[in-house]
């Protein structure tokens, strides 16, 4: 497992309410976009960080984390496991707290590269599913 039941719980409920999308695009078909309106019913600032930075959801897009002019909490992420590494390094440069993998994105020598630099790390998981749960 890739993140137990405490990973889930704390970044759901108590690492902040910040949380940077990287992948997310103005695409309605693409599943960050539900992902991140669930998100923000549920009361978080969702970012969106995608190469077009579009503004999603009346939040303003960022093309990277590092151009995000303001602190992170969570850095959720919606790109390819290829591409995923990366994006935890920028996570820690960024100062997030956590770093969330969404479903089938799985990098198992990031997940250890996030939890020896300190950050929480959830791995092929979905929070939108995950948040209801926690009741």
């Amino acid at each position: 497992m890739y993140g137990d039941e405490r990973a889930v719980r704390r970044i759901l409920t108590e690492l902040g309410d910040t949380w940077a999308v990287v992948g997310l695009s103005s695409n309605q078909r693409r599943a960050a976009y539900g992902v991140a309106e669930v998100l923000q019913r549920y009361g978080k600032r969702v970012v969106p960080v995608h190469p077009k930075a579009e503004t999603v959801h009346g939040e303003q897009g960022y093309a990277s984390l590092a151009d995000i002019p303001f602190d992170v909490d969570v850095v959720d992420v919606f790109v390819n496991s290829d591409l995923a590494g990366p994006v935890v390094d920028e996570a820690v440069a960024k100062g997030a707290k956590a770093v969330w993998f969404q479903l089938g994105v799985v990098d198992e020598a990031a997940y250890d590269r996030a939890r020896a630099a300190g950050l929480e790390m959830v791995m092929d998981r979905c929070p939108a599913i995950e948040i209801p749960r926690l009741g």
